[in-house]
């Protein structure tokens, strides 16, 4: 009597990042190639990414030279909005995707005029834990937190704060009226990531983002040193 066949069982899981990540690679070469920067930005719905891209373009006008690619489930909203700050913005449309991938950044950035780009945002899918785990071919990975979502989140989602180059608490113009436990948060925060900046922010009221631009400027500065220096090596 014959063996019953076996079914071939491939990591169709690792295959999939795989792929992703050879064309985060490539991407992420062709903007370091161009001198983009480029910041992959991740938070939950309601965290205040698409009013703090708003507030940061404001301020960055006639500063830099910014692109914006922005992922949604469904509508142009948040493209709107942020097209009312910056001539290049390409909005993505993930459908059911509950984050955005790397084939899908590849794609919008045929849209965009990259000889006029210096700085390129990237408004991942509101989300805290899908978004972590794909490369997008961004040269930094920033992670928002906000006062409204409650001081448990970073202890709830360590990926995204142990991920993050830098981590953003939105929505700090609230402390007053919230009971949000500051200093409870930053320990579990340091706990998990005991080197990655925090800047607290308001998208609204301005506090803060003079900060969050100035961190801007010295990542692009320190990558753009770093490559001349892989070059030159």
């Amino acid at each position: 009597m014959s063996e019953p066949a076996r079914t071939l069982r491939l990591p169709m899981v690792e295959r999939v990042l795989e792929a992703n990540d050879e064309i985060a690679d490539e991407t992420r070469d062709e903007l370091a190639r161009r001198g983009i920067f480029a910041i992959d930005l991740i938070g939950a719905p309601g965290s205040g990414k698409t009013a703090l891209l708003e507030a940061t373009l404001q301020l960055l006008k006639g500063r830099r030279r910014p692109a914006v690619l922005v992922g949604d489930l469904a509508t142009r909203r948040d493209g709107d909005r942020l097209a009312r700050w910056c001539d290049q913005v390409v909005q993505i449309s993930t459908g059911e995707g509950c984050h955005l991938e790397a084939n899908q950044v590849r794609d919008a950035l045929r849209q965009v005029d990259l000889e006029g780009v210096d700085l390129l945002f990237i408004e991942n899918v509101g989300n805290l834990i899908c978004p972590v785990g794909f490369d997008l071919g961004q040269t930094a990975k920033v992670g928002m937190f906000s006062l409204t979502e409650g001081d448990d989140k970073a202890a709830k989602h360590p990926y995204l704060v142990t991920a993050a180059d830098l981590l953003l608490l939105n929505k700090i113009d609230l402390a007053p009226h919230l009971s949000f436990d500051r200093v409870g948060f930053e320990a579990d925060v340091r706990l998990l990531n005991p080197r990655v900046p925090m800047l607290e922010v308001s998208a609204t009221s301005g506090q803060g983002l003079e900060r969050w631009i100035a961190w801007i400027d010295r990542a692009s500065v320190a990558r753009a040193s770093a490559a001349r220096g892989q070059a030159l090596g």
